[in-house]
């Protein structure tokens, strides 16, 4: 693919704004699954939706077998019972890979994101093919035949993809225009989706996580890197740039520490883990871990607590500048790094409330601790999102 196919593609408006776009129908059977089961009182609430188009939406999904009505239920203390509506039970299983630059990383969930399996293979090289066969193990591992069997793949990677399929700028892989998707569905002989790990990670927290209950939030992801990704109106917000680590060099500490590309007090080089490390490193000449560091921060060592205050200050500044910009009240935090919370939190919120208008609705931050599992979880997601908009464009 040249330089030129790339630019077309990856600016298609129809794949930009995917998440904008839904039809009617596939949104109210994506609220079922996410929500159910759910009374339609609720659904015509959340939808903004009229009781006769509610009835219209509904029937080719019931027909269809797409939703079901659950059992009978009241829907107050007199009146007419009403069902609620939900997804039929499916023991169909779906495998979501994270790759990093060392490992892949997979999870067997349900369609509703429950994990029952997990499971991990080295990378021996970046090599396409050793990759796609390091997959294809953790893919027979958690296989397994009958109803149970994996019936769609969902792949994560940091950097860009095109069309749910090719990887088109992933730098610690050093891969351009790899043709993932196809590669693996060639091997496994399922429906396979790519995307950047960001964004699985943000429909993963959005359909079953944390984010579930939300609708207009940011997402902040601090670990090996910076992601930034932000949900409104209840629809994960794509841009052509996603997946070019944007939110990653946002300035945040003027007269800081440089990032890997040269930058001063970017979030890049306030917030990263190996960068914090650097900082401790070049301060004290003692290799700590980022654990050791938060620890020694919350012992009050002094040069350990000088540069974990430094970073607190940018988180607390990141987390303005994004509810600020964005204009959200809800910030949800993911990642490794996420622990400097436990230690500076009273650093974060008072720069928070420093560059927060004081008429604003406050900030709620929301942390996921569940570890990394939730980037394969994230990438599972993504393959249950495809089966389900598959099942919904067969009607």
């Amino acid at each position: 693919m040249s330089s030129v196919e790339r630019e077309e593609f990856r600016t298609q408006p129809a794949e930009v704004r995917r998440a904008h776009t839904l039809s009617p129908m596939s949104s109210l059977a994506r609220a079922v699954l996410i929500h159910g089961p759910i009374h339609r009182g609720d659904l015509l609430r959340r939808l903004q939706l009229t009781p006769p188009t509610l009835t219209r939406l509904s029937k080719p999904l019931l027909d269809g077998g797409v939703i079901v009505e659950a059992g009978e239920t009241l829907s107050g203390t007199v009146g007419r019972p009403a069902k609620p509506l939900d997804i039929p039970r499916n023991p169909r299983r779906f495998l979501g890979v994270k790759l990093t630059s060392e490992t892949a990383f997979g999870v067997v969930s349900d369609q509703r994101a429950l994990a029952f399996a997990r499971a991990d293979r080295a990378l021996a090289s970046h090599d396409v093919s050793v990759v796609v066969d390091a997959i294809a193990e953790l893919f027979d591992e958690l296989n397994h035949d009958g109803d149970e069997a994996i019936a769609g793949v969902g792949v994560s990677v940091g950097g860009r993809v095109i069309g749910n399929r090719i990887v088109d700028n992933v730098r610690f892989l050093e891969w351009t225009s790899v043709d993932l998707g196809g590669a693996l569905e060639d091997r496994l002989g399922v429906p396979v989706t790519i995307e950047n790990d960001l964004i699985a990670l943000i429909e993963g927290e959005h359909w079953f996580g944390l984010g579930r209950s939300m609708r207009d939030f940011a997402v902040i992801t601090i670990g090996a890197g910076i992601g930034y990704g932000l949900v409104w109106d209840d629809s994960v917000v794509r841009t052509p740039e996603t997946g070019i680590e944007l939110g990653g060099h946002l300035p945040l500490a003027p007269g800081g520490p440089r990032c890997f590309r040269g930058h001063h007090g970017c979030a890049t080089a306030m917030l990263t883990v190996e960068s914090i490390r650097e900082q401790v490193r070049e301060a004290t000449g003692d290799e700590l871990s980022y654990e050791q560091i938060l620890e020694g921060a919350a012992q009050g060592e002094p040069v350990l607590k000088h540069i974990v205050d430094a970073a607190a200050r940018a988180l607390g500044r990141y987390i303005a500048l994004a509810a600020n910009l964005a204009m959200v009240h809800q910030v949800l935090l993911a990642g490794e790094g996420t622990g400097i919370l436990d230690v500076a939190r009273t650093e974060v919120m008072r720069v928070i409330d420093e560059e927060r208008d004081p008429d604003a609705r406050p900030i709620t931050i929301v942390v996921d601790e569940t570890g990394f599992g939730i980037w394969a979880k994230g990438a599972a997601a993504v393959a249950i999102q495809t089966s389900f908009d598959r099942s919904i464009a067969a009607l």
